[in-house]
């Protein structure tokens, strides 16, 4: 019989509080240009839980659950995951499509199952091989963005093995992301398609026009918008047919059709400044670099607001093709290597 002079003296120590946080084992920290609901799927599977059953747990039902946080953004789900992880709500924010300047740009968030129509997602299978854990980008939700910059190829809409859309949100398997739900396919190993390089010229071209008119605010005030939907049509290759309506593939098929044609088109605009910045675009292929730092110096500042502020523009337009002409104007700075980012 142990006396309680010999028995063991116990204490709860500091650790304690440690083991019982409310935070979930496996933390995920979010990579560049990740979809929130790219981050939700592997947060799920970093911790064990299955996609669809991973919905439940922040509150939906079944369907396209991931893909709606995306859009909606909503309270519940979000507040959820923040206090969960840590992550701080305006990181989360930025990973959203919420009061996207873009919206119009988005792939819906539908699939009537026909090959001529488009899916919510799109990938590039060599980005995903590259990825030490796979994930999907924002920019592969939008409608114009039809080749990868990187590996200046073609993206994919679809599994190449089942052509069944991007649905991670319905897998019941706990398997990584980047596997078909439908077939178990790794979408890794799907094949890539060539562009050519006037094609992947105008498609940066067009991305890098929206991403800084949509910093500005000038995207929601000039006709751009109904310009980029009405492709289909302008180049006479699907009549009547919006650009968010066509797969990935049909809509490679119009940019071939427009790279062949003059870009009057996008860049006539009632504003003067606008129309000269466009046309600084166009004309600057060999210094693309130097209008992705800019759009993404100016984007990082937008993001930095907390999501419930009113997002006004940053800066003036004119401004802007102040600063890029005098970039451009100056080879010393042109030719300096990029200093890191802060």
């Amino acid at each position: 019989m142990i006396t309680s002079e010999r028995a063991p003296a116990i204490a709860i120590r500091e650790r304690y509080q440690e083991v019982m946080s409310d935070r979930w084992p496996v933390i995920v920290r979010p990579q560049p240009d990740e979809l929130l609901s790219s981050w939700a799927h592997r947060l799920a599977f970093a911790n064990g839980v299955a996609p669809r059953s991973f919905g439940r747990v922040l509150g939906f039902s079944a369907g396209m659950w991931s893909a709606s946080l995306d859009m909606n953004f909503q309270t519940d789900a979000i507040n959820i995951l923040t206090a969960h992880t840590g992550i701080p709500l305006p990181r989360l924010f930025a990973m959203s499509l919420k009061g996207s300047p873009l919206k119009r740009l988005l792939l819906p968030l539908r699939d009537d199952g026909r090959r001529l129509s488009s899916t919510w997602l799109q990938f590039c299978p060599q980005c995903l091989a590259e990825d030490a854990q796979p994930y999907f980008r924002r920019q592969w939700r939008l409608a114009t963005r039809i080749s990868c910059p990187h590996h200046r190829c073609g993206l994919r809409d679809r599994c190449p093995s089942c052509r069944s859309r991007i649905a991670v949100f319905g897998q019941l398997e706990l398997v990584p992301q980047h596997f078909c739900a439908a077939c178990g396919f790794d979408l890794r190993r799907a094949s890539t398609s060539f562009i050519s390089p006037k094609i992947r010229s105008l498609d940066r071209c067009i991305h890098d026009i929206c991403r800084l008119e949509a910093i500005t605010g000038s995207l929601l005030t000039n006709s751009l918008l109904r310009s980029l939907l009405a492709i289909p049509d302008f180049c006479g290759q699907y009549p009547m047919k919006s650009l968010v309506s066509l797969s990935t593939l049909a809509r490679i098929r119009c940019f071939e059709r427009l790279a062949m044609r003059p870009n009057d088109w996008l860049i006539e605009d009632d504003d003067a400044v606008v129309a000269l910045w466009r046309r600084a675009i166009l004309s600057a292929d060999g210094y693309a670099s130097l209008i992705g730092l800019l759009a993404n110096a100016l984007e990082r500042k937008r993001l930095r607001l907390r999501p419930e502020k009113r997002r006004q523009p940053t800066t003036e337009l004119s401004t802007l093709l102040t600063a890029y002409l005098r970039m451009m104007e100056n080879p010393r700075r042109r030719s300096a290597p990029a200093e890191p980012a802060a």
